[in-house]
């Protein structure tokens, strides 16, 4: 009897191994939080290629005045149809969801993300403080994060009017912006050790009557690393959009 007590103890001491070895995987920082530092692929959907536009599928219903907020007709000005080929910031999100690799670098109290493209840098405070007060607007956002358990929530507000996405490339009638009352929530957590669970949440009142959210997942690429991210330079006063230059 004792012997069989031992070996269904044994039993379940190797059932719950698995379970734990998981949980030991995750990186961590020195006060216990899941690290995120390392190079990432940009936000995929799951099985997936890279994301340069959101599903309108799963956007909520317009609110009243909100269709003719989201989609704003290109006017043939190429510093408004496509500001980037004047060296314009990308803007949140849109530049980060580009086939862009992404390096996080992380500490206790600080998490950098910085995408290849236009070397967009977003520094994000993790202790939880509020949002800045009397801040000007910006392409990027005001961002502050804070754990919900092994979940990191990042709250981004304060964005100036801007393109949300690429989707002009799909339908040059449709470029689909967000206004001044635009909000992001970010939920980023591990699922396994190269993979990172990336919800995305908008949400802006003057254009969707309720927030909506999409699914997508980030993967771990340590081989980037002896390489890095390459150089992105991009200089003002182009004046020679898309490489079609006037006769002077």
């Amino acid at each position: 009897m004792r012997g069989w007590t031992v070996s269904m103890a044994l039993v379940a001491a190797f059932a719950a191994a698995p379970a734990a070895s998981a949980q030991d995987a995750t990186p961590r920082t020195p006060n216990g939080r899941p690290d995120f530092s390392g190079f990432w692929s940009n936000p995929m959907r799951p099985g997936g290629p890279a994301v340069t536009v959101f599903d309108a599928e799963a956007m909520a219903p317009f609110a009243p005045g909100g269709e003719a907020l989201f989609f704003e007709p290109r006017t043939g000005d190429p510093r408004h149809d496509e500001p980037r080929a004047f060296c314009m910031p990308s803007g949140f999100p849109s530049g980060f969801f580009g086939p862009y690799p992404i390096q996080m670098v992380q500490t206790d109290d600080w998490l950098v993300m910085v995408t290849e493209f236009q070397r967009i840098t977003r520094l994000i405070p993790l202790d939880g403080r509020p949002h800045r007060e009397g801040i000007e607007p910006t392409y990027y956002g005001d961002p502050v994060a804070s754990w919900d358990g092994d979940t990191l929530v990042i709250d981004s507000r304060n964005f100036k009017r801007w393109s949300l996405d690429d989707y002009y490339y799909q339908d040059p009638t449709q470029y689909r912006m967000h206004t001044e009352d635009f909000r992001t929530i970010e939920r980023i957590r591990y699922v396994d050790a190269g993979t990172l669970s990336y919800h995305f949440t908008v949400e802006d009142p003057r254009i969707f009557v309720e927030p909506w959210s999409e699914e997508f997942q980030m993967t771990l690429h340590p081989e980037w690393e002896a390489v890095g991210l390459y150089e992105f330079v991009c200089e003002e006063n182009n004046r020679c959009a898309g490489g079609e230059c006037e006769d002077p």
